[in-house]
């Protein structure tokens, strides 16, 4: 069992709450048994929940020669309708969500009231809190069960050239023609760039966007839900204007991962 991931997912924070089932807490009082981690973190969440009572109280096979490929034959490649249909998918880090509110709550109290007008007590503030968790929490094992799956393939895609401490990775559902795009080693896009992602064929070369991540600086997770119905043999990703580009920026190639038909 992964201990920090429990305590992260976010439901110790609803344990304390008494929003679980009686089995749920069971399941957790006989970890808190086994693991003084957790029940560690159980009694620092009580502790928390008794502070903000009072004070709210009322009151890389292939790259190089893909890449040279690309150049080459860049001038006579002709492609397909360029696509931008993203879903960002969000709710990945609920424990997160949680523990900011709550302390957001203890050391904000006005900032907390202003931006939650019709809560005016303690009681109607965890309940707001723990609704968001529950939500995220079941949108995390969404994407979770997802990416699980006994078919999806996972394509990791490494850095290029300068850029080779970058990486992503793409677990692509062809059942439901959809990727998650797990972007989480590459770095903030610059002011008027954004990423772009590519689907590639090898025989003919043929580029296919897949669209921009226009919001992937404000997001959090940098989990991204992407529609992809082509017959994809790799993907990647490049750093291009804002607006995105109709062929990919070989100078800014930052990931690179070639399918591999094995789940």
């Amino acid at each position: 069992m992964d201990v920090n991931a429990y305590i992260e997912s976010g439901i110790l924070e609803l344990y304390v709450a008494g929003q679980l089932s009686e089995q749920e807490n069971q399941e957790i009082y006989e970890l808190t048994q086994k693991h003084p981690e957790i029940l560690q973190e159980v009694l620092a969440i009580e502790t928390a929940l008794s502070k903000l009572s009072e004070e709210v109280a009322p009151s890389t096979v292939g790259f190089d020669s893909i890449k040279r490929q690309i150049d080459d034959t860049s001038k006579v490649i002709e492609l397909k309708p360029k696509t931008t249909n993203w879903i960002s998918y969000t709710g990945w880090a609920a424990s997160v969500i949680l523990a900011i509110g709550l302390f957001w709550a203890l050391n904000t109290k006005n900032t907390l009231q202003e931006n939650i007008q019709t809560v005016t007590s303690e009681k109607e503030q965890l309940e707001i809190l723990i609704e968001v968790a529950r939500n995220d929490l079941a949108n995390t094992k969404d994407l979770l069960n997802s990416i699980r799956a006994k078919d999806i393939l996972a394509i990791p895609l490494g850095g290029q050239g300068d850029f080779t401490d970058t990486f992503a990775k793409v677990y692509w559902n062809k059942a439901d023609n959809t990727i998650y795009l797990d972007a989480q080693g590459l770095p903030n896009a610059p002011e008027g760039k954004v990423w772009q992602v590519w689907s590639l064929t090898l025989n003919p070369l043929t580029p296919t966007s897949l669209g921009t991540i226009d919001d992937f600086n404000t997001d959090d997770n940098k989990i991204f839900a992407i529609a992809n119905d082509n017959e994809s043999q790799a993907f990647g990703i490049t750093l291009e204007p804002k607006g995105g580009s109709e062929a990919p920026t070989m100078e800014q190639l930052y990931t690179l991962g070639v399918v591999n038909a094995t789940p």
